[in-house]
Formats: structure tokens, sequence, C-alpha cells
């Protein structure tokens, strides 16, 4: 209780002195942030994928994911030809990254439910479903290379 009180309390305090500046979170703005989603505010943490990682589920999870993840991660997961990617604030993160990589399944999940405000990361209960997005789950664990499936389409033309 006491641990969720100081790390609530550092976020609201950084959060306060960060103010309305649209530049990018600082180093200490985005462990504290980290750190905060990680172990406070997306839920899920004991979760488990019930399906199993495999060919099949992998495939499965592309598919989902190129039909909803793709204009903000772009083909590969890692914002390769995605225009706007490096000027959010927060920055649409790689999802081959550690921050995004050490979350744990159910969290995947949780986040993919539910979104997280403010970043921009919309929630998706309602429009996939629960098999959707666990296979994205483990299409995420598995993404290939950065650059090797191209860009999307629809920045091409």
């Amino acid at each position: 209780m006491i641990r969720r009180y100081l790390v609530m309390s550092t976020v609201l305090v950084s959060v306060g002195l960060a103010g309305c500046k649209a530049t990018p979170p600082g180093k200490y703005e985005s462990r504290v942030m980290a750190s905060a989603k990680h172990h406070l505010l997306v839920g899920n943490k004991k979760q488990k994928n019930p399906l199993a990682d495999n060919l099949q589920t992998r495939a499965d999870g592309k598919g989902a994911f190129t039909h909803y993840c793709v204009a903000c991660h772009g083909m590969d997961g890692q914002n390769t030809g995605v225009p706007f990617a490096d000027h959010m604030s927060p920055p649409v993160p790689s999802l081959t990254s550690p921050e995004v990589q050490q979350y744990t399944d159910g969290q995947l999940k949780w986040v993919l439910d539910n979104g997280i405000w403010p970043s921009g990361m919309p929630g998706s209960k309602g429009i996939l479903s629960d098999d959707e997005l666990w296979s994205i789950v483990v299409y995420m664990r598995h993404l290939p290379p950065a650059g090797s499936l191209g860009e999307p389409d629809f920045y091409n033309r």
C-alpha cells in the first residue's frame, strides 16, 4: 500500500512538474511512467494466455494485427513507414522495445482491451474477440525484423 502511494505520488509530481509542454518525455519521466504502467496502471499481470504458441496462432495474430494495429505500429510492429510515430508525445513505442516486451501476456491483453490513456493507444474491447486479442499477444512475442514487411500501403499513396 505504501509502495503504491509512493509511486502514485511520484507520478503525480512528475506530471505536475512537466506541465503542458509538448516536448518528448525525459529519461526520468519515461522511467516513472513505465514503472507506473507496469506495476499500477496496467492490470491482469497474472492472467495467462489460453492460446498455444504455434504457427497457426501466430498467423491468426498477424492477421488481426494487420487489421487493427498496423496504422500506428507499422506492418512489423516497429513503426516502419508510420509518418507520425516519432512526432507524438509520447512517441508510439516499438513493440519490440523492452518496455513493451516486459509486460506479461495478461498485461498486453489488458492494454489491447483498454488502451493506455493519454498515450493515444485505443482500447479494442467490443471490437476484437478475446481469441483475436490473445493471438495478437502471441504474434507480438514473435515480431519480424524491422522493415522486413515493408510499409503500410495506405501511407504510400
